[in-house]
Order: C-alpha cells, then sequence, then structure tokens
C-alpha cells in the first residue's frame, strides 16, 4: 500500500503520477495524518471498472440462474455464438 501526505501530492505531483503509473497500485492520500483520498492512473481506475462491471454481469446472471431463468449450455451457447458471427 502506498501512502503520500497531501502536501507531497502538491509538491511533488510529477513523480506521484510516474509512481501510479509504474505501479498500477492506488496511492492512499492522507490529510493531517488522516486518509483523505485514493489517487490512481487511468489506466488502472478504467481495469478497475472494467472488472467491477463483469462482476456486477456475473452476479446478475448467477441471481437469474437462481430465480429459475432459463439457462443453455455451453454447446447451445456456441451456436448461438456461430450462427450470430454467421449473420455479421
Amino acid at each position: 500500500m502506498l501512502i503520500k501526505a497531501s502536501a507531497s501530492l502538491r509538491n511533488e505531483y510529477s513523480s506521484i503520477s510516474e509512481l501510479a503509473k509504474k505501479t498500477k497500485e492506488p496511492i492512499y492520500i492522507t490529510k493531517n495524518g488522516e486518509g483523505d483520498m485514493v489517487l490512481m492512473s487511468i489506466e488502472a481506475f478504467e481495469k478497475r471498472e472494467q472488472v467491477l462491471e463483469l462482476r456486477e454481469r456475473v452476479l446478475q446472471a448467477e441471481q437469474e440462474r437462481l430465480s429459475g431463468a432459463k439457462t443453455m449450455s455451453v454447446t447451445e451457447a456456441r451456436k448461438g455464438l456461430r450462427e450470430r458471427l454467421s449473420e455479421v
């Protein structure tokens, strides 16, 4: 976990920006010794958002399955995908 004081964000922005891009990890910014915000590169943020969206979709599909929604086998899914690809 990377932690930086808010003053270092103001005084060392370029190096902190490079650190965020290099490590692809969030950097926790403190103010008066307390957690204040989190800084991360756009690349890391977008990847995180994609993962969260995918998890949401998987959770929704699992909830639908558990509630009795119609499902399909892997074979049926592949067949459907092939049909859709041939239409393009």
